[in-house]
């Protein structure tokens, strides 16, 4: 979260009866989005997206369900109206963790062999609509 919205977040608090800024409920937030997030990419790495792409396409996911949440509660504000420094901390920061779960859920993932996606895509390279699943 951006600093100079951080004062949102006590008014926030305030509005809603809390006598300080909700340090706990941010990190729970937070470790929430985690645990849910990562579960997703585990999901993805199980179904065969895997590698550095995959990591990418994860990275827009975190951010996007960071950026919902934040401007749905009205704690945030849309990246775009950010400083620039605080958008490429916040930015560098996603992609660290979702690099670092991609690596951690691919590993995972490889103890079990290719998954669907792969063995689709080893069957026949590429997308062909008359290529049906490959057979368990």
């Amino acid at each position: 979260m951006p600093l100079h919205f951080q004062g949102r977040v006590a008014v926030t608090a305030a509005l809603m009866g809390m006598r300080r800024e909700p340090t706990g409920m941010n990190l729970l937030m937070h470790l929430g989005q985690g645990v849910l997030l990562g579960a997703l990419r585990g999901a993805m790495a199980h179904a065969g997206l895997r590698g550095p792409f995959s990591s990418a396409m994860f990275a827009v996911v975190r951010l996007t369900n960071d950026q919902t949440l934040e401007n749905a509660t009205g704690v945030g504000v849309p990246p775009w109206t950010w400083p620039r420094d605080e958008l490429a901390v916040d930015l560098i920061h996603k992609a660290v963790y979702a690099i670092a779960t991609g690596l951690v859920a691919d590993r995972l993932a490889a103890r079990t062999g290719s998954g669907p996606g792969q063995r689709h895509a080893q069957r026949v390279p590429g997308r062909h609509a008359d290529v049906g699943p490959p057979p368990n």
